[in-house]
């Protein structure tokens, strides 16, 4: 837990380790809707011991910005998303369906111009909630699966400014890797029915990458239309975590479009 608040703390401290910089008074930013949709793959033994199969689909909007303290330096990320799979065994004669929200926020140093002109990097602290639920109908005991979870870890970005024609174009690739948090699994064969009734104990567990492991990676472009941006893209994800002689490895691989616009906000 102390790993935990530490973490959570640099988020805000990372504020306070640049210089300020009031006299630059315009503050790029990009805000940027997206769709994924794909292939999913769910393995919660809570549930069912079989890996279920489908397909994801998925809700997210991005803002990114330069920070007021130093614009030239520093740069915070809030994402926001949505994600639903649908997934069947492979007798196709029963279903999982997820459904799961998410928020992060990180702030990130950054450098211009690294190794090669028009290549820029950054990395720093994240902060990340996720919690949902998976439910499968055949069940008569145990329908549901919930999961909650409360992260920290780092946030990295590198992305490549180019042209396709007369177009701007920007490659970009982005990470988010949990390091430590704190996540919700019942013991094994637990109903929710018993947690109700007061059997509440080993239920919250401090994760680390003995026990957990999640990651989201994202490779795409951003086409620079006038004001308007379209992105398309690549989103894959992995969550995995053995704790309680339960056992989750959730997969997906998704393609990302999405349109936004690179504003400008003026102190």
């Amino acid at each position: 837990m102390r790993l935990l608040s530490i973490f959570c703390c640099l988020i805000l401290a990372s504020a306070f380790v640049a210089r300020a910089d009031d006299s630059i008074a315009v503050r790029p930013t990009l805000a940027m809707w997206t769709v994924d949709a794909g292939y999913a793959s769910i393995h919660d033994t809570y549930l069912t011991p079989i890996t279920y199969q489908g397909w994801d689909l998925a809700l997210g909007f991005e803002a990114t910005r330069a920070a007021r303290f130093a614009p030239g330096r520093w740069l915070w990320q809030l994402q926001v998303g949505v994600d639903y799979n649908y997934t069947e065994n492979h007798a196709g004669n029963n279903q999982l369906y997820k459904l799961l929200g998410d928020i992060s926020f990180d702030m990130q140093r950054r450098w211009r111009d690294v190794f090669t002109p028009r290549l820029d990097m950054s990395v720093g602290p994240m902060a990340q909630v996720r919690a949902g639920v998976i439910y499968n109908p055949a069940n008569s005991n145990n329908t549901v699966s919930a999961r909650a979870h409360v992260n920290a870890g780092i946030a990295g970005m590198a992305s490549w400014r180019s042209r396709l024609g007369r177009m701007p174009i920007i490659l970009r690739y982005q990470m988010q890797l949990p390091v430590v948090g704190v996540f919700f699994a019942p013991e094994y064969d637990e109903s929710y029915y018993e947690i109700y009734l007061g059997n509440r104990r080993n239920l919250a567990h401090v994760g680390w990458w003995g026990n957990r492991l999640d990651m989201t990676n994202y490779l795409g472009a951003d086409l620079h239309l006038g004001t308007t941006i379209l992105r398309i893209g690549y989103r894959g994800r992995i969550e995995h975590w053995n704790v309680n002689n339960l056992k989750v490895h959730d997969v997906s691989h998704a393609l990302v479009l999405g349109i936004g616009a690179n504003l400008t906000t003026v102190k």
